[in-house]
């Protein structure tokens, strides 16, 4: 028996909210300062992290549906 995946009553509700709302991106060089942080530390995931938001802010085009 094949299931499909289990949703909550609240996850409709945080994902209607999420596509009303408008998230504020911070700006590119505070973005740079981070992912230079992140290297800095050896930080692998704060460094995805914070190049893929460059990305995002700098095109926003880019992975939005």
């Amino acid at each position: 028996m094949k299931r499909g995946p289990v949703r909550r009553p609240t996850e409709h509700a945080a994902l209607a909210s999420v596509c009303r709302s408008t998230r504020r991106l911070p700006s590119v060089p505070a973005l740079m300062a981070a992912l230079l942080d992140a290297n800095a530390r050896r930080d692998r995931e704060g460094v995805q992290l914070a190049a893929h938001r460059v990305v995002r802010v700098a095109a926003p085009e880019v992975g939005e549906s």
